[in-house]
């Protein structure tokens, strides 16, 4: 099992925290985006609070160990590592109790090209211990906007995690290597809200626990439905739900590595979650 010393010193080595690779220009300008309601960082939440810069900071400081000081402008974002281990126990204790209790579990994201193999993992582990892993509706026709305007994109599932490919994409179902075989990055709640309106509509099974990031588990927050995932520094939106108690628990990490430096997470949780396969 991967103690906390050696998980700590690997998210700090691989820039999941620590010094990330995400700007603090880039989390800044989130930051003010959220402040001013912009769609693109609200990821489908609608809050309760004023959350305006200096306040978006603070939060983000306190829940993910950015710096808080405003004149800091430049240079690369910092992620508190002891900040994500404290949140991924936390993590792994609600999929553990999910798996007791067998909950009907969703799960999604809209970083498939970095992140599909840590959920695939996790809706394994979870299926083989009693829990229905949802694949509603496959929902084609979810329009979306984009940088070259709104587009069609579908839904589909690898490995049972939802994840949205353009409409006009030839060949088979995501799964093969490339972002585009596996899926599209895609910070909008509209995904979710078409599997949710699928099961609702078809007269089937609503998750009791959405599993994700971005506006996966944003958008099911903002809906009532529980929500556990991932969060950047420069995504305020995930960490504003969970100070608002719309998600569960945010863990604070860098989203944009390569996909194999998730994999010690993964053992991890599951090891945590007690779900080791």
């Amino acid at each position: 099992m991967l103690s906390v010393g050696a998980l700590r010193a690997h998210l700090v080595a691989a820039r999941l925290a620590g010094r990330v690779t995400t700007s603090r220009e880039v989390s800044l300008r989130s930051y003010r985006l959220f402040a001013a309601r912009d769609p693109r960082q609200t990821l489908g939440l609608d809050p309760d609070g004023e959350w305006g810069v200096s306040e978006l900071l603070r939060l983000m400081a306190d829940r993910c160990g950015v710096s808080a000081d405003p004149a800091e402008t430049s240079g690369q974002d910092m992620i508190d590592p002891d900040c994500t281990v404290a949140a991924l126990d936390a993590f792994a204790e609600r999929l553990g109790r999910a798996a007791h209790e067998r909950v009907p579990v969703l799960l999604g994201t809209g970083h498939p090209h970095r992140l599909l193999g840590f959920y695939a993992s996790l809706a394994s582990a979870l299926s083989a211990a009693g829990c229905v892993v949802l694949t509603p509706a496959y929902a084609p026709g979810v329009d979306m906007p984009t940088q070259f305007g709104v587009r069609r994109h579908n839904l589909r599932y690898v490995g049972g995690v939802a994840v949205v490919r353009p409409a006009e994409a030839a060949g088979p179902d995501p799964g093969s290597d490339g972002e585009d075989g596996q899926g599209v990055h895609t910070h909008s709640p509209l995904p979710v809200r078409a599997a949710l309106a699928g099961a609702a509509e078809h007269g089937g099974v609503l998750p009791g626990l959405v599993v994700g990031d971005h506006g996966f588990i944003c958008g099911a927050g903002q809906l009532g439905i529980e929500a556990i995932g991932l969060g950047d520094s420069d995504d305020p939106a995930v960490f504003v739900a969970e100070a608002e108690g719309r998600i569960s628990v945010a863990v604070p990490l860098d989203d944009t590595v390569r996909s194999d430096y998730y994999r010690p997470l993964t053992r991890y949780v599951l090891n945590r979650a007690w779900l080791s396969q």
